[in-house]
């Protein structure tokens, strides 16, 4: 199939990566940065966002929209959440009602608290292109260097629409990529982008010098969290045991390789955020802006975020992390 990928990021890039070694598609990789497509062009990587992994001759780099979709079957979107709206109105020109999308970003838009499928589709219906796009969303714990190495991985599709995700499943399912099928959109695109806020709150936990102790309570009434809203939301609770769930949430505040638990770690040890962001040289972590979100979403619904709500404080009121942890500690006593 002739597939775009939108995004030329690490984790697009990896995703271009296990499209391209199946060595069926054809794969052109759309980024915004002409060092990206340089890289690529001159050494098949892309030094930028995730040096060291080989891209396949079958993916194509581009700084054109139109180019990388014309004549796509399948576009995937993996630019990060708060360019997601604004990619898309460039986009819609170039797109037309057979093609077939795939979100992969996992945020939520900060000023309309919709889903990264959602802004897709309310800018598709409303600017120029005109129409209801056929639609999928792709989460699940996936760092993008061990994808792009070929370490085991497993992840979810869902789409309401069942051939869509059946559809997902076979073109990108590979010996090292496994794609398993769910009808829950709102479930997996959440517990995409809730994780990420849970995984600063993991990392502020390790910047502070605290145990495993803290992390495994941390993340258990994470999951908690992040399911009461949800489920709030409409997501079904079991797909919050699952990959794009409890799976994501585990390897976000464990790993090492986790962005979003490095902002957090380098908060814990009294560094401030404009600094934090500075150092990652145009490398995105997603559960800053997602805090903000998660916060309103919680307004929106009435769901009590404990932790949310801290992480809030310390990113954008300069609360210290030692005084969120102790506040966390001294709420009332609950029920599990």
């Amino acid at each position: 199939m002739r597939i775009a990928v939108i995004g030329g990021g690490a984790w697009g890039t990896a995703i271009a990566i296990v499209l391209g070694r199946k060595g069926t598609h054809d794969v052109h990789l759309w980024a915004y940065e002409k060092e990206v497509t340089a890289a690529l062009a001159a050494n098949r990587e892309n030094t930028l966002f995730l040096p060291g992994a080989k891209v396949p001759e079958k993916v194509r780099a581009t700084n054109s929209l139109e180019e990388a979709l014309t004549k796509s079957e399948i576009v995937v979107s993996v630019m990060p959440s708060h360019h997601t709206r604004r990619v898309f109105e460039q986009m819609a020109k170039f797109c037309w009602p057979q093609m077939q999308f795939v979100s992969a970003t996992k945020g939520v838009e900060n000023d309309t608290l919709l889903r990264m499928t959602e802004v897709a589709t309310d800018v598709l219906q409303s600017k120029g292109a005109r129409f209801t796009p056929r639609i999928a969303a792709l989460s699940g714990p996936s760092f993008a260097k061990e994808v792009a190495k070929g370490d085991p991985t497993a992840v979810s599709v869902a789409s309401k629409d069942k051939d869509l995700a059946t559809l997902v499943q076979r073109e990108f399912s590979d010996p090292t990529f496994r794609v398993y099928t769910n009808d829950d959109m709102v479930g997996v695109e959440l517990g995409g982008a809730l994780k990420n806020v849970i995984a600063i709150a993991a990392g502020v936990c390790d910047g502070l010098g605290l145990g495993h102790n803290t992390i495994a309570a941390l993340i258990t009434r994470g999951l908690a969290e992040i399911t009461r809203l949800a489920v709030t939301c409409g997501a079904k609770p079991a797909t919050m045991a699952g990959l794009a769930g409890m799976g994501d949430l585990v390897l976000t505040c464990t790993g090492g390789l986790s962005r979003n638990r490095t902002v957090g770690v380098e908060l814990g040890k009294g560094r401030k955020l404009d600094d934090i962001i500075a150092g990652m040289h145009g490398m995105v972590a997603e559960g800053v802006l997602t805090t903000n979100a998660a916060v309103g979403l919680g307004k929106k619904y009435q769901v009590e975020l404990p932790i949310s709500e801290q992480m809030h404080a310390i990113l954008h009121a300069g609360k210290p992390p030692k005084d969120a942890i102790r506040e966390l500690m001294a709420r009332p006593g609950k029920d599990e």
